[in-house]
């Protein structure tokens, strides 16, 4: 039966599951939960004898107070999905438990945090480190599940639990769509219909995307996607990169047999879409 626990009681809890040599999965979330969150929570309890998932909006990764305001809270749909999933422990902190104090712990992101997102929401990482640290420290889990939608995140919290030495796996789970294409996100559910219409055109585009044409320039290539989302009314691209998988390094061109990534952040409205995939250029064409 599925716990909501505070905690001093999480803390005991875990301690006797250490004691009973139970892996714990953990997934952290700030609720209004779709299927990627459940395909993460499913992941985890695949992997691991206990099963914990976080609920907390975390107000120093937003860097708009407004943004903050506005982002999806359903917390009694949150928990009947999580429940019918299976989860051992919910943990709902409160800001005053997770930041007792003004203390801020700060990483060496190694340069991650300063190109994309980074570049367009000023101090978003340093939040998303530190809060995922502190409830890394009162979970204290074998595993941590993060999804590849928020990719950059994903490579942030990798470099953060290395530099801090923390035993903890990062495993990551594949972007959840929509039947449409549209990556599955909290922030969809604030879409107009008519925005939520136009919004499945930023992955065609992607998914369209031919990058054989772009080999020598692929900043061409970010520019012209760019423009062709932007045709749409409601979208506006805020940017397009396109990115080595591994190091998140922008490429000068694009070799053969290597991995990339192409992450876009679109304004739908006045909802900020975020997705990517992965492309590779054969070495046959």
């Amino acid at each position: 039966m599925m716990r909501i626990i505070e905690k001093a009681e999480l803390s005991k809890q875990v301690q006797a599951y250490r004691e009973l040599n139970y892996r714990i999965g953990f997934v952290p979330t700030m609720g209004a939960l779709h299927f990627g969150h459940l395909s993460l929570v499913r992941k985890s309890r695949a992997e691991n004898q206990i099963s914990i998932v976080s609920i907390f909006v975390n107000p120093t990764q937003f860097n708009d107070s407004k943004d903050l305001e506005k982002y999806p809270r359903t917390p009694e749909q949150d928990l009947e999905m999580l429940d019918a999933e299976g989860v051992d422990i919910v943990f709902v902190p409160d800001v005053e438990t997770i930041y007792p104090d003004e203390k801020r712990n700060v990483f060496d992101l190694d340069g991650l945090d300063k190109p994309m997102e980074g570049k367009f929401r000023e101090g978003h990482f340093d939040g998303v480190a530190d809060v995922v640290y502190r409830l890394f420290d009162i979970v204290k889990p074998d595993r941590a599940y993060f999804g590849e939608k928020d990719y950059q995140q994903l490579k942030i919290i990798q470099q953060m639990t290395n530099v801090a030495k923390l035993p903890v796996e990062i495993c990551s789970g594949e972007i959840v769509r929509e039947s449409d294409g549209l990556a599955m996100s909290s922030r969809n559910m604030r879409l107009s219909e008519q925005e939520r219409s136009v919004a499945v055109n930023i992955y065609r585009i992607m998914r369209d995307f031919d990058p054989k044409a772009f080999v020598e320039n692929p900043s061409k290539a970010e520019k012209m996607l760019a423009e062709e989302i932007n045709q749409y009314e409601h979208l506006q691209t805020e940017y397009v990169s396109i990115v080595e998988d591994d190091s998140m390094q922008t490429p000068e061109n694009l070799e053969s047999d290597v991995t990339y990534r192409l992450c876009i952040a679109v304004w739908c409205g006045q909802v900020r879409l975020i997705d990517n995939l992965t492309f590779v250029i054969s070495n046959n064409y």
